[in-house]
């Protein structure tokens, strides 16, 4: 799952969820992302934010007895642990990457690693499908593949 800040031409800012980043793409296309204030479907997608995570511990790990809430973290926590022992790790490599894969310069495979909100953005304007981790719970060191 991916969580979208969405904007609409009437600059409504709301936020949705959506399956990858190319069940967005389906759905803006066909018209059936609508802002829920307006009701516009002229809707594209803000600048969002990467989650930071301080000492503090997050609400979202306060509540147990939510299980809904529990199960979307059991999720989020199984995704990132199987991009983490199936995907290649490039570092800061990430955008370069993603592009060769895309373009056929590189072997087509799954990587993951970090990018700047512009390279992300980027990649995203020329139908390169990229979509965030979750969170780690505790940082785990990583193999960097070149």
């Amino acid at each position: 799952m991916i969580r979208y800040n969405l904007l609409c031409e009437h600059e409504h800012e709301f936020e949705a969820w959506f399956g990858s980043s190319d069940d967005y793409d389906a759905q803006a296309k066909r018209g059936l992302v609508e802002c829920p204030f307006c009701a516009s479907h002229s809707v594209r997608k803000a600048i969002m934010a990467p989650a930071v995570h301080g000492a503090k511990k997050s609400s979202l790990t306060d509540t147990p007895d939510n299980p809904a809430q529990t199960m979307v973290m059991e999720a989020m926590k199984q995704v990132r642990a199987h991009v983490e022992e199936n995907f290649d790790y490039v570092g800061d490599s990430f955008a370069k990457e993603a592009r060769a894969i895309h373009d056929g310069d590189a072997e087509n495979r799954g990587i993951y690693g970090e990018a700047s909100p512009k390279e992300v953005r980027d990649l995203t304007e020329d139908g390169i499908a990229v979509a965030p981790l979750p969170p780690a719970a505790s940082p785990r060191p990583r193999k960097q593949v070149n």
